[in-house]
């Protein structure tokens, strides 16, 4: 792993970057695509904590400014910037889901998902849910942020979800999910559910 400068004023200056290039909301991280100067070590722990130089960034605003020049390409992470892009770690999502709201039932309901960051996500065609299988057997959901960023689901509002769920049909198969702005998302298969 090639090394940038590991020194507060490689992230200070990063930091200064991001500030100016997020005046007027999320920068437009899509369109740039500086020279790669190496990465830093920045690392996004399984809980959503990101760590410089293997220590909590103790700083949420640094945080949340770092979020918005988050951009993913292919499994690799970068922060970017007009003129500058980093590599750094995520051990699994860059964010997590940590409350939920609800609005309407059934097939007219719509969650929403609050990130660690403060963004609201509404769950629909374009903020999907996927659930991936979890090493104990039972299931990790994800929702969609934006741009190939997605947002590990607390266990705590996982099983809010779960009770959400009621059986649909998914290309012809009984299956297990929830309804949320308009898209049907599968749990699992309805028989196994059924037990």
């Amino acid at each position: 792993m090639a090394k940038q400068g590991q020194s507060p004023q490689a992230l200070d200056g990063l930091a200064a970057a991001a500030r100016e290039a997020a005046v007027r909301g999320l920068p437009p991280v899509h369109l740039w695509n500086p020279p790669f100067c190496g990465d830093l070590d920045i690392r996004i722990g399984r809980d959503g904590t990101w760590f410089y130089l293997g220590t909590p960034i103790g700083r949420p605003a640094l945080v949340r400014l770092f979020s918005t020049i988050l951009k993913r390409e292919g499994d690799h992470y970068f922060l970017v910037t007009p003129v500058e892009k980093v590599g750094i770690r995520v051990d699994d999502a860059p964010f997590t889901a940590v409350e939920m709201r609800i609005e309407g039932e059934r097939q007219e309901r719509v969650l929403h998902f609050r990130t660690n960051m403060d963004d609201w996500v509404r769950c629909d065609a374009d903020h999907r849910l996927r659930f991936e299988p979890a090493a104990d057997g039972g299931l990790v959901p994800y929702v969609h942020v934006r741009s190939g960023l997605w947002a590990k689901v607390t266990r705590a509002l996982y099983y809010d979800v779960v009770e959400l769920g009621e059986e649909g049909s998914v290309a012809g198969r009984a299956q297990y999910g929830v309804w949320s702005g308009g898209v049907f998302f599968a749990m699992a298969d309805a028989a196994a559910v059924r037990g």
